[in-house]
């Protein structure tokens, strides 16, 4: 071997030696649970009492965080003679998610959102010998910083704290901590709580966006004034941006995070986003540096230990700026292992895989999935269940935990609960076992129906892999109405039409549940949903060969029979309710002024997001209400207009129908209707007629 060959092998081992000493990041060695051992069992004996009531006494708790001896979350458990669970976990949420894991795959229980299914056996399964469940991963990230807005915004304490027991039984130990920001965090026991757990929370830091008078104070600030976002106008938008490396950026900075700190203490990982979706003013990888250096100075100069949690979001809504030299060089003004990126959009976009795993800053593999907090069935199953295996074996991989980061909550329970287990798993799940498996724990039933029912949505409706699919609800149900409609769909809605008969066939042995009672409103949701489709392309045609008998058909069944018949399912569960969030907008505030601005942006949010419908639809619902006020009516008008068109010979101006229906989605903003808070109606005999009637139909259509 020659010399130079000789040094080259050297130089490669040394290298490796550093990459592989990076990758374990000493510098993430300080961030543990601030609540004692104790504490944290006392938090799950707590929550399993919320949990299973008197049935929480057959397990025996404990926390010991010797178990681990790698930062690595574990959880054993095992049986006494007298048919009681003893489980010890390393922290409060490996303990509880050790005990879910109990819970599901031995007791057939379950979870969620949209329900609970608890029947405990009695006496408890016993387990032979030591169930032993850890984790590979470091950390497991919840939130984005738009859920507050979209999910979270009315919430109350007894929802912040279902929540938070959610959290602990999924495994989360990162979860993003912005509630009340603006008025320095009221509910400061949702953060308690969380600790409880041994969670970390995620605290906000200065990113830099300033109001407009300060520089009356300070009229030498450097200061850049953003351009318009997202078509909203300058009274809305053009943000202030202090240049971070303007000293004033410092003091602010650290005078706030002081302030954060001074009132609820630190776990030392802090939150900004100093150019999420906005484009910096130069490209300039010196500068671009420079605004990292500074920004990560503003958390040091108040915790030296802090940890700077950004979202990479902005690598690809801007990918245009963001070009290799300039993701690296935002992230290199930050010392290595000091920065943690989350990947947000990584099941279907990931950053990772082109910046050499973000140019070895750790960084956490997400689960976007779900923007504005649409309704609507959607997955990347495949894609999730290998994404997460991927990364953690991806050349010098600087991995250091997957999370789940959707812009809005409370829908498609099934893709939340097979992610945060994923975190558990040494490899990817079978799909077809794993959801047949949740359909018995769902509903506590082993009917094939319900299983089948449910591998046929996993293989179909859950598992979109068209490259690069954003999961914004493109349903024409949903949408304005106009003759350029996205109609296409990733899957065959064959296999919807035949999953909605398994499920209506075993229905009425099975109203109890109220998993099972959701889910059939669910399911004939999405089936009503595509059928709008169908009808939309009814109305089209007609239109197009001036045919008005086949518009008054087409039109009239789905304005008179579909639409109101979706608006009676919905308004049967009371998870469908537009009533229950306008009434949680409302009691929120200290008077009837208040009520109503709270109710205006309440019903704002889900339908122009802004004055003019700068963002229209962006963050659609189908819930009873909004489906009989707000859609239907957009239709009705859309058919009517046609068919006045058709009458009168004269062609179909879009600009002449969005300024008519504007007045109708502004009516309905401030029509001050109040909507049903409690279910109405017979959920079984609704679905069950929509079947008859609609069933038939969508087997002619396929």
């Amino acid at each position: 071997m020659s010399t130079r060959s000789g040094c080259s092998l050297v130089l490669v081992v040394v290298f490796y030696l550093f990459l592989t000493a990076q990758c374990r990041f000493p510098s993430l060695d300080h961030i543990k649970p601030k609540a004692s051992d104790k504490a944290q069992g006392r938090a799950v004996v707590d929550l399993l009492r919320r949990l299973l009531g008197n049935r929480s006494t057959e397990f025996i708790v404990s926390v010991n965080r010797s178990l681990s001896n790698d930062s690595l979350d574990v959880c054993e458990l095992r049986s006494t003679k007298n048919n009681k669970i003893v489980a010890t976990g390393s922290t409060g949420v490996a303990l509880a998610s050790g005990i879910y894991n109990y819970l599901k795959y031995f007791c057939n229980c379950h979870v969620s959102w949209s329900g609970d299914q608890l029947d405990l056996p009695r006496p408890l399964p016993k387990l032979t010998g030591v169930l032993r469940i850890n984790t590979q991963h470091r950390f497991r990230y919840y939130q984005n910083v738009c859920t507050f807005s979209y999910s979270s915004v009315w919430w109350d304490w007894p929802r912040w704290e279902r929540e938070i027991d959610w959290m602990a039984l999924n495994g989360i130990n990162l979860p993003l901590a912005f509630t009340g920001q603006e008025a320095m965090w009221q509910e400061f026991k949702i953060l308690a709580r969380m600790r409880s757990f041994g969670m970390i929370p995620v605290l906000p830091a200065f990113s830099g966006n300033i109001p407009k008078g300060i520089l009356r104070l300070y009229p030498a600030a450097n200061v850049t004034r953003l351009g318009p976002w997202a078509h909203f106008n300058c009274s809305f938008s053009c943000s202030y941006i202090l240049d971070p490396r303007d000293p004033l950026f410092l003091q602010i900075g650290s005078l706030y995070l002081s302030q954060v700190v001074k009132q609820f203490g630190t776990d030392h990982i802090y939150n900004t986003d100093t150019f999420n979706e906005m484009t910096p003013p130069s490209p300039d990888p010196t500068y671009l540096s420079a605004v990292s250096r500074s920004v990560f100075a503003s958390m040091t100069a108040v915790d030296p230990q802090a940890i700077w949690l950004m979202q990479g979001w902005l690598f690809f809504s801007d990918a245009a700026f963001w070009k290799p030299a300039q993701i690296q060089a935002l992230l290199h003004g930050v010392p290595l292992g000091r920065m943690i990126v989350l990947d947000l959009f990584a099941e279907t976009e990931p950053i990772f895989s082109y910046t050499e795993s973000f140019y070895g800053q750790p960084f956490i593999w997400c689960m976007l999935h779900n923007f504005g907090g649409n309704s609507g069935f959607f997955g990347t199953v495949d894609s999730i269940n290998s994404g997460p295996f991927k990364a953690l074996h991806f050349p010098n991989s600087t991995l250091v935990g997957i999370g789940m980061t959707p812009e809005g909550i409370e829908q498609n329970s099934v893709m939340y609960e097979l992610m945060s287990e994923l975190a558990w798993r040494k490899e990817p799940v079978n799909l077809s076992k794993w959801v047949s498996l949740y359909a018995i724990r769902r509903y506590g039933s082993t009917q094939e129906n319900l299983t089948a029912a449910w591998r046929l949505l996993f293989a179909s409706v859950y598992n979109c892999t068209i490259p690069h699919y954003r999961n914004h609800n493109h349903s024409p149900l949903v949408r304005r109405p106009s003759f350029h409609m996205n109609s296409g769909l990733w899957y065959d809605p064959a296999d919807l039409y035949k999953a909605w008969k398994l499920i209506i066939e075993v229905a009425p042995s099975l109203m109890s549940k109220e998993t099972f009672r959701y889910d059939l409103v669910d399911v004939t949701r999405q089936v009503l949903q595509v059928l709008t489709t169908s009808f939309y392309q009814d109305i089209a045609d007609a239109f197009q060969n001036q045919k008005l008998p086949e518009l008054l058909t087409a039109g009239g069944v789905l304005i008179y029979d579909l639409l109101p018949e979706l608006n009676r399912l919905l308004n049967s569960n009371r998870n469908f309710l537009l009533g229950m969030w306008l009434e949680q907008a409302r009691s929120s505030a200290l008077d009837e002024k208040e009520a109503q601005l709270y109710d205006m942006n309440a019903r704002n949010q889900l339908t122009l997001w802004g004055p003019s419908g700068e963002i229209l639809d962006y963050a659609s619902k189908e819930w009873g209400g909004l489906m009989e006020d707000y859609y239907a009516q957009r239709w009705g008008l859309f058919v009517h207009m046609l068919v006045e068109c058709l009458d009168s010979g004269q062609p179909f101006k879009q600009d002449a129908f969005n300024q008519a229906v504007f007045q109708v989605e502004k009516g309905f903003i401030y029509n001050g209707r109040r909507y049903p808070t409690k279910p109405q109606g017979d959920t079984y005999k609704i679905a069950h007629r929509i079947f008859l009637k609609y069933y038939p139909q969508a087997l002619k259509r396929l």
